[in-house]
């Protein structure tokens, strides 16, 4: 990680099987503004940790990775973002993973990693109202509760709107499970 700059953040997301990945990530491609698309198909677990965590952050979520089975989830249908659409997931599972997540690190969080999680992908984000109602009328028919599992733990630096990737871990039973 040397070539990073030592003052980006890190962000944390939840890994989706390739399917999932593919089908939002297609959405997010016909859907989200061009000109702001820098990102691929993502759930973000945090937003911002502090890049002094660079050593600490991959050894907590390996850890992590390493203590659970991949996490059940599902698509549970859309989430309103006012400017923007997103596929809402539910999963208490990887809920439970954040949280402890977010114990272990609580002094180092942000106001905003702080609050509750609405796990969800974004596929469209800071258009007009009128445009982000038309896709949820017509995207809303299509969605149905879909079950997945979270693949792992993946860990980002941001550097101005791209992302690089520092890591994945993948979940895996812990022994005796």
């Amino acid at each position: 990680m040397s070539h990073l700059p030592d003052n980006a953040p890190f962000i944390v997301t939840a890994e989706m099987p390739g399917d999932v990945y593919a089908w939002a990530n297609g959405l997010r491609t016909a859907h989200f503004p061009p000109e702001r698309n820098h990102l691929a198909a993502h759930v973000t677990l945090f937003h911002s940790f502090a890049p002094s965590l660079r050593a600490e952050l991959p050894r907590e979520l390996a850890r992590c990775a390493a203590e659970y089975a991949p996490p059940d989830a599902q698509i549970d249908g859309l989430m309103d973002l006012g400017g923007g659409t997103a596929i809402s997931l539910r999963s208490e599972a990887m809920l439970a993973i954040r949280a402890e997540l977010a114990e272990r690190f609580y002094t180092m969080l942000t106001a905003q990693d702080r609050g509750g999680k609405r796990l969800h992908i974004t596929v469209q984000n800071k258009v007009e109202r009128k445009a982000a109602k038309a896709l949820q009328a017509e995207l809303g028919p299509l969605l149905e509760p879909r079950p997945f599992r979270f693949t792992g733990l993946g860990l980002h630096r941001y550097l101005g709107p791209h992302w690089e990737q520092v890591g994945v871990w993948k979940f895996r039973r812990a022994k005796g499970a």
